[in-house]
């Protein structure tokens, strides 16, 4: 299914795609839009999966620029070519990160690896430049708690929790960690 066909079956009711683990409704993606950074800064989507939901909150505003990276790059059929990167395997982290003003995970499958992402660049350079501002956790209610100490226990302990108002299906929670 193409972008302008997908657009035409969002409404504010969370509708769940074959092509993406998290169900998406416009509040949603306007709700994302409004929490992800600017051009010229980018939010780098680790785990992007078919880039549906990031091609989609890309549209909504031309303004925010998601880059993904996935372990193989015949998943993505939404994120542009130059915008996909690929990582060396589920455990590689992706150095570009690193450059980005937030991250975005969604239905992450193993917390570790998020915990890997903020232990290694989550502190930016030697100079404390480069690392994101902010983290966006998207996945079932019931895994939050495996992966909020990943967050408690970093410098993304500020944590904003979003739920079915936010656009969110009741089996569904977003979370934004922000540094302090």
């Amino acid at each position: 299914m193409e972008i302008p066909q997908i657009t035409s079956k969002l409404s504010t009711r969370p509708v769940q795609f074959p092509d993406c683990c998290l169900s998406i409704s416009t509040t949603l993606l306007h709700t994302l839009a409004s929490l992800l950074p600017r051009q010229p800064g980018f939010t780098l989507s680790i785990g992007s999966g078919s880039g549906l939901l990031e091609a989609l909150v890309s549209q909504s505003d031309p303004q925010i620029s998601i880059e993904g990276v996935e372990v193989a790059s015949d998943v993505n059929r939404y994120i542009a070519e130059e915008h996909m990167h690929v990582a060396g395997g589920a455990w590689d982290l992706y150095a570009r990160a690193k450059q980005a003003s937030a991250w975005m995970f969604v239905y992450p499958r193993e917390p570790r690896l998020v915990s890997r992402y903020i232990e290694t660049y989550g502190n930016g350079d030697e100079n404390g430049d480069g690392r994101p501002e902010m983290i966006v956790w998207l996945g079932p209610k019931v895994d939050w708690v495996d992966y909020e100490v990943c967050f408690r226990q970093s410098r993304y302990c500020e944590l904003w929790v979003l739920g079915e108002e936010e656009g969110l299906a009741p089996y569904e929670s977003a979370v934004v960690a922000r540094r302090v």
